[in-house]
């Protein structure tokens, strides 16, 4: 492969100079200073002043954790900001495509909509895997981006590892690893091998396992060569301050965060086999997510009997691959025990 990032970033991109705001010119040494340079209101009530434009606190927690450089790291309004600014930074609208796999996280269609850009569409296969060959037919010059959901939404199952790594070594492009689920899963996160693939982009977020959905915390780990250039184009208080403030106090507990990740994984396997025996479903897959694909007999019909019940999931019968599926997250111990219940009595 002969990657090359300044082949794939946009041209207006390269010659950016990014918005130096307030707080990028000065930034508190902890001392009593006296602040007039951003025209804020000097009345203190905790969220009166701009907030850190880079998390300088969050990010050096994060990268202590997974053992990167703090200047690998890009934070965004949930990861959909992430993603949108992948886009903006290295698509051109009306010429350049991506490549994303169906079954798969529905957003990066609505973004490639969004931003003018072709979304190039190669089915999984029957294992829900990529199909390495089909992938490279559609890829061509103009391809800038591949979207890989490991743990897959809404399949639950991981990419295999060595399909990765083909896909990384010969796609010229980004190759964009969602991570989502990451923390459910039995592997470890596309983190440790960043160093290994100057193309290699993972995305993570504080939404699913940290319990932080209402803050929408998204992280973009990479080189420093490509987060460089993302921070180029965000808007420059993207992260609030009590998101900030919220995610350091979540990140620092780790040791919660896992024992509830545990529960989940109790419970997600008390589920499965609960599922199993329930008459009118007719396969439960494999999940290495916090949530279950199980396929019935009429998905509509079944969504819709749990609604009544006072239980919502998601039909994702629309999703290819999926017909008739309905998506399962896992819940509390009571939550689960309610919704098998309820599929009993379901007639």
């Amino acid at each position: 492969m002969s990657f090359n990032l300044e082949n794939i970033t946009r041209e207006n991109i390269k010659d950016l100079k990014p918005y130096s705001s307030a707080r990028d010119e000065f930034v508190s040494l902890g001392e009593d200073m006296v602040f007039l340079d951003a025209n804020e209101n000097p009345y203190a009530n905790g969220v009166n002043r701009y907030p850190d434009p880079h998390q300088h606190k969050l990010k050096a927690l994060l990268a202590k954790q997974r053992g990167i450089n703090k200047k690998q790291i890009v934070l965004g309004n949930g990861s959909d900001e992430i993603l949108d600014l992948l886009f903006r930074a290295f698509c051109e609208p009306n010429a350049d495509n991506i490549v994303s796999l169906p079954p798969t996280y529905g957003m990066y269609k609505v973004l490639s909509a969004t931003n003018a850009v072709e979304n190039r569409e190669v089915l999984l296969n029957a294992d829900f895997q990529p199909d390495i060959d089909a992938i490279f037919k559609v890829v061509n010059k103009n391809t800038k981006l591949l979207f890989l959901c490991s743990p897959n939404n809404p399949t639950g199952n991981l990419i295999a590892n060595d399909l990765i790594e083909s896909i990384l070594t010969e796609f010229n492009g980004l190759v964009v690893m969602d991570e989502a689920y990451i923390d459910f899963a039995s592997t470890a996160s596309w983190i440790n091998r960043l160093d290994e693939y100057p193309n290699l982009v993972v995305t993570q977020t504080l939404s699913k396992a940290y319990g932080m959905a209402g803050i929408r915390l998204g992280m973009c780990f990479a080189s420093k060569e490509i987060t460089t250039v993302l921070k180029k184009i965000k808007p420059p208080y993207n992260v609030n301050e009590l998101t900030q403030q919220r995610a350091l106090l979540g990140v620092k507990n780790s040791d919660k965060v896992a024992t509830q990740v545990e529960e989940i994984l109790v419970e997600r396997k008390n589920l499965l086999k609960a599922l199993s025996k329930i008459s009118f479903i007719r396969h439960v897959y494999p999940s290495e997510a916090n949530f279950l694909l199980v396929k019935v007999d009429d998905a509509k019909l079944r969504y819709e009997q749990l609604l009544n019940a006072g239980i919502v999931i998601r039909n994702r019968s629309n999703q290819p691959l999926c017909d008739n599926t309905l998506r399962f997250t896992v819940g509390t111990s009571e939550e689960n025990t309610k919704l098998i219940n309820v599929l009993k009595e379901i007639k």
